[in-house]
């Protein structure tokens, strides 16, 4: 059985630990147990609760309703609310609740029904992205644990593999190709397969390498596949060394491709790229050359 803080319900919920206390006070919501040194601590199934009446509350039901309230009747007013509200903090504290509960069939309906009114492309980048970001604060600060971590990656995994399924190989034979990867020691999958994703919904032909590729297995891909494009993310690798040595190697094993660059480490480093590589330093900005990159091709496509 896991064990939380009053500090981790603060982070998981967003409600502040002073109005958790005064919650327990009034209306007996959640009842702290006490370890034989009389600290504080909460248990799963209090953590659960509170996230659903937080859930509630933000949502305009006020705590001394939600007090009369049975689990039953929380549980469905929360189902009904995460599947007609779509602003981002409804359907952030419902993914929340789906991960602390490891519950797929919640967390299928929120991610289906978001994609069903947004579409998957805004979903993953409105939804999704902002869930990963409070995942990754939640996770340096010990306030989930692996399994939950696992469980709820595998699943937005599958998600994206399912969004590439759908999308249908490029007809034209001209269109711009794409190897992508990631370099050893790097594990931002989940990242990668969105690119993927975003490539191919954009009519582009995707090499898809995965992860802990060396440059000489690089090489040998792009041999066989001669790509437009070689894209890879740089978040965890280099954080000790110049990632610079790194790119200048990949520039001139590469010089008939263009090398677009992204990841933390590119991003905070001082970095000077070769003429055949381009920095993207953040998703807008990948979001923006897809964009403009999309558009060229139309252009060539007519003048052709």
């Amino acid at each position: 059985m896991a064990i939380y803080s009053i500090s981790d319900l603060e982070k998981l919920s967003g409600i502040k630990a002073h109005t958790i206390r005064i919650w327990e006070q009034r209306y007996s919501i959640i009842t702290p147990q006490r370890t034989d040194t009389n600290i504080r601590y909460y248990a799963d199934d209090d953590l659960k609760l509170l996230l659903n009446v937080a859930l509630l509350n933000k949502n305009g039901i006020k705590i001394s309703r939600i007090a009369n309230m049975s689990q039953h009747e929380i549980a469905e007013k929360v189902a009904a609310i995460s599947e007609v509200n779509f602003e981002n903090d409804t359907q952030l504290d419902a993914l929340t609740i789906s991960m602390i509960e490891m519950d797929e069939y919640k967390f299928d309906r929120i991610v289906s029904t978001n994609s069903q009114q947004i579409g998957f492309e805004r979903t993953m980048l409105e939804v999704i992205y902002p869930f990963l970001e409070k995942l990754s604060v939640l996770w340096l600060t010990g306030s989930i644990n692996p399994a939950q971590e696992n469980f709820i990656s595998y699943l937005i995994r599958q998600k994206i593999i399912a969004a590439i399924d759908q999308e249908p190989l490029p007809a034209n034979k001209a269109a711009q190709k794409f190897v992508i990867y990631l370099p050893e020691g790097e594990r931002q999958e989940l990242s990668l397969l969105f690119m993927h994703y975003l490539l191919k919904s954009r009519k582009n032909r995707v090499i898809y390498l995965g992860q802990d590729i060396s440059l000489s297995d690089l090489k040998d891909a792009c041999k066989i596949h001669r790509p437009d494009f070689i894209f890879t993310m740089i978040t965890e690798t280099f954080a000790k060394e110049p990632v610079q040595k790194y790119i200048d190697r990949m520039a001139a094993s590469f010089p008939e491709s263009r090398i677009l660059l992204s990841g933390y480490q590119v991003a905070v480093q001082p970095v000077t790229p070769p003429e055949n590589v381009s920095i993207l330093k953040s998703l807008p900005q990948m979001l923006e050359f897809l964009s403009w990159n999309s558009g060229m091709a139309n252009v060539m496509s007519v003048v052709k």
